[in-house]
């Protein structure tokens, strides 16, 4: 009867000098990692230590070590205000920690992805990757050029092993060997009198595809973070926007942008349109936010018409624009003591909660006079309750323009905008103002519903609520890099997954004429690392190959026994002793 054999443990150590190279010479370049060698004290002179310097920073563990060096030095970078960010909240955080601030500021804490240990570290990790990549990508096309090794004298040193007996030819089988082997997609060849075969080369591709993706998505941040810019814009319903540095509320960009790479467009903001729920747990949450635009790319570009909403920005060119923020802006006309229009148009306010009760100022700097032709500037502070219900006189109950209700309390004096000393156009400085006076003797405040109008005491003038504009707030972002940083994230993924889950593999097949002229068939398989799929790959393949090239009978078999021969199990053979 035919049998099937699993490889023992030989008596000899691993010290056997023949066989245990050939098995090591069978095991080789399973992998393009850097063989790990002892370390050396380099040789005397700048030479020496270059390349002791070189061999220390190409290597796996030193790019490893930079990686975790570069996720901590970004850590502070999320906790701490970035001057790149928001100067304001650096400003605040000086003045509320005036012992830590004078430190952060030494280290560079505020602005960490400027710094210089910042870029140190991104730059060692970028030669370093570049240094790990380069040799072992063209290792591995020189492995995909040659040939799987030549099978070792004795299979039976290997993991996964079997052997029987057949009256085929060792030429028959060997021919049907190579013939499944390639059909199961393994580069095979014939090598002697066995068949080598490997598989799983997409390990190696994944694994050089992750480390070529993390360079790709390092020179994407560094791209996107040297020629970046982000700028928002308020614009009122019927207002536009041409993208120059000028026409910008606020604009930061990074340190090799410059003007002439803004992206030439134009908008204008047509409508605004908001809608909420009107009952239920969710009263007043927002349905509906989009902006109704007319564009135009170039300075002879053609008008065209888009709606943005919410994370659907409008793409011109390299260039984005988000919706970020929604307001009212009461229009608002004054009149000065003779009845002439000093002032009339629409002014945004900012909300303060959810139902958009909103704050602010309107200044009238120029062309105002008192009943008595004084020139004078106003400053009236308004407070507006889109929603305005009996009780409830300090918030609106509801976000939508269902009963608008404008507050005003003018003063007149001087605004203090001619000190040179900037100010926000959302809050009034009553250092140097004084606030009219009612019948009473206090303050006057009035509260306004669209076309009512406040009456300035002695003759000093009105205060018109013509109405209700909406305005909407754009950030125009232009990041250059951002779709590659994204195809490298995808492919790092992607990379990974083959590099953890594809095994690469070898599986030998020899046939030889054994002492009593009977063919005799081993089958070896040998994996980069122990696996359970290695021997039942190997059983697979030798009951496919088994009935290609069935049993033959031992010569002390009873004949009778002869016709029923068992397909071969592989059980994966034990490890040389050490």
């Amino acid at each position: 009867m035919s049998k099937s054999t699993v490889g023992a443990v030989p008596d000899e150590t691993p010290a056997a000098a023949p066989d245990d190279q050939d098995l090591g010479a069978a095991g080789s370049q399973l992998s393009t990692a850097p063989v790990e060698t002892p370390p050396n004290m380099p040789m005397l002179g700048v030479i020496g230590w270059a390349r002791w310097f070189w061999r220390q920073l190409t290597s796996m563990r030193v790019a490893l070590l930079l990686l975790l060096l570069l996720a901590l030095g970004a850590i502070p970078g999320s906790l701490i205000p970035q001057s790149g960010q928001d100067i304001t909240k650096v400003a605040d955080f000086e003045k509320n920690h005036p012992t830590l601030a004078p430190i952060y500021d030494k280290l560079g804490l505020f602005n960490v992805y400027g710094s210089v240990w910042f870029s140190a570290i991104y730059i060692l990790l970028f030669i370093s990757l570049i240094g790990c990549i380069v040799p072992r990508t063209w290792q591995f096309v020189g492995q995909l050029r040659g040939r799987p090794p030549g099978a070792p004298k004795r299979l039976t040193r290997l993991p996964a092993y079997t052997t029987w007996r057949t009256e085929a030819e060792p030429g028959q089988v060997r021919e049907a060997a190579l013939a499944l082997l390639k059909k199961r997609r393994f580069r095979a060849h014939l090598a002697g009198d066995a068949v080598a075969a490997e598989k799983g080369y997409l390990r190696e591709i994944g694994n050089l595809a992750f480390h070529i993706a993390l360079i790709v998505m390092l020179v994407a941040f560094a791209w996107g973070q040297l020629f970046k810019s982000e700028g928002n814009k308020l614009l009122v319903e019927g207002n536009g926007f041409s993208n120059t540095l000028i026409a910008y509320d606020d604009f930061k960009s990074g340190n090799l942008f410059t003007a002439d790479d803004l992206t030439p467009f134009s908008f204008s903001l047509n409508d605004f349109t908001g809608t909420y729920e009107i009952s239920g747990p969710n009263k007043g949450t927002p349905r509906t936010y989009q902006a109704a635009l007319t564009y135009s790319e170039g300075a002879y570009g053609k008008d065209r018409k888009t709606l943005v909403k919410v994370n659907h920005p409008l793409e011109i060119g390299d260039s984005k624009v988000y919706l970020t923020a929604h307001g009212y802006a009461p229009v608002i006309t004054v009149k000065d003591g003779k009845g002439d229009v000093v002032f009339s148009d629409a002014v945004p306010l900012l909300p303060l909660d959810g139902n958009v009760t909103s704050t602010g100022v309107v200044k009238v700097l120029d062309g105002y006079k008192n009943a008595e032709g004084v020139r004078e500037q106003l400053g009236i502070s308004a407070f507006l309750l889109p929603t305005y219900t009996q009780g409830s006189e300090t918030a609106s109950t509801f976000p939508a323009l269902l009963n608008p209700v404008l507050n005003l309390t003018p003063y007149y004096g001087d605004l203090g905008v001619d000190s040179g000393i900037p100010q926000s156009v959302y809050q009034l400085d009553k250092s140097h103002m004084k606030g009219f006076k009612d019948s009473k003797g206090q303050q006057l405040r009035e509260n306004l519903k669209p076309g009512e109008t406040m009456k300035l005491p002695n003759g000093a003038g009105s205060v018109t609520y013509e109405g209700t504009k909406e305005w909407a707030n754009f950030q125009v972002t232009q990041q250059p890099g951002s779709g590659w940083a994204l195809a490298g994230s995808v492919t790092a993924i992607f990379g990974l997954a083959a590099s953890l889950f594809i095994q690469r593999r070898r599986v030998w097949v020899r046939a030889v004429k054994g002492d009593d002229g009977v063919t005799v068939v081993e089958m070896a398989g040998l994996g980069r690392s122990e696996s359970a799929k290695v021997p039942e790959e190997l059983g697979d393949l030798a009951g496919i190959l088994y009935e290609q090239a069935p049993g033959a009978p031992d010569p002390d078999d009873d004949p009778v026994d002869s016709e029923a021969v068992p397909d071969p199990q592989v059980v994966p053979a034990e490890g040389p002793e050490k």
